[in-house]
């Protein structure tokens, strides 16, 4: 069993990104990013907080723009308004959830698809759809990454993606499909998990449900990624039950230290690449 070291890797892209933005730099190009977070969800201001740090770390211009739970639709979308006129913002990134009373569908809908660094824009997800992507969502991007760093062949592959979301699981699907893998999709009103996940060459589970995927769901020597976050009696766990899970895997992420280091490493990336294209020097 190979453990598929998401830090590790992470840190390894910060490194060669570090040395795109320094280049970037000498030309008078500063990558910039602005971040609007509404409302106090304590994992978005965690989120939000580990994005801001590794902005720093680069050396990424950053904004935050930190706005009240009761904010009216009408204010944020003249912030995002703002930040699409704005020359020395490359790269805007509204955080998810949003309250209820606002539609999301709207804010995503109102960044400039040329700045829409998290690749949710429908013009970008009509893109990727199509095999024909402008921008990765950060997420299936990070897990794309590292199976090209383990040299994880996905041609031919039966891959079950377990979440049917618009962060990860139908971004996921596409980028699969883009390199010819048989990919099913379960959600929750899937029946029957197990006898899906049984035949999975690949298993990539996004639910956020504490220890969904178990030793028994899965086929010896298969390849499991863990994107799924939970607490339970205050230790951070995913969806899948890794003690038992890893003795029957070839491959499989930790949580936590796998897929979500390597999303923030993404959004770096995905940044100085919008920064790039707005400097026509892609």
């Amino acid at each position: 069993m190979v453990i598929l070291d998401g830090k590790a890797l992470a840190n390894k892209i910060k490194a060669q990104t570090k040395i795109e933005i320094d280049q970037l730099k000498s030309k008078g190009i500063i990558p910039g990013l602005a971040v609007i977070l509404v409302g106090n969800n304590p994992a978005s201001q965690v989120y939000v907080n580990m994005k801001t740090k590794a902005c720093e770390e680069v050396g990424i211009y950053s904004i935050n723009h930190r706005m009240p739970e009761e904010v009216n639709e009408k204010d944020l979308l003249y912030v995002i308004d703002m930040l699409n006129k704005n020359p020395l913002v490359n790269a805007i990134l509204v955080q998810l959830p949003l309250p209820s009373k606002i539609n999301e569908e709207k804010v995503i809908e109102a960044i400039d698809p040329k700045k829409d660094v998290d690749g949710f824009h429908p013009y970008n997800m009509g893109k990727l759809l199509r095999g024909q992507p402008f921008i990765f969502p950060c997420t299936p991007y990070g897990i794309m990454k590292l199976f090209e760093e383990y040299k994880i062949e996905l041609k031919a592959k039966d891959v079950c993606v377990i979440g049917a979301g618009n962060i990860t699981g139908k971004p996921m699907s596409y980028m699969l499909l883009n390199e010819n893998a048989t990919v099913q999709i379960c959600h929750i009103y899937t029946k029957n998990l197990k006898e899906k996940t049984k035949t999975a060459d690949i298993i990539i589970s996004a639910t956020g449900k504490a220890h969904l995927i178990k030793a028994d769901m899965v086929k010896e020597g298969a390849i499991v990624v863990d994107v799924g976050i939970a607490k339970v009696n205050d230790k951070i766990v995913g969806d899948v039950d890794f003690e038992n899970v890893s003795k029957i895997a070839s491959y499989i992420t930790p949580v936590p230290g796998g897929v979500g280091p390597m999303t923030i490493a993404m959004l770096i990336s995905n940044t100085v690449f919008l920064s790039k294209q707005q400097n026509n020097i892609i």
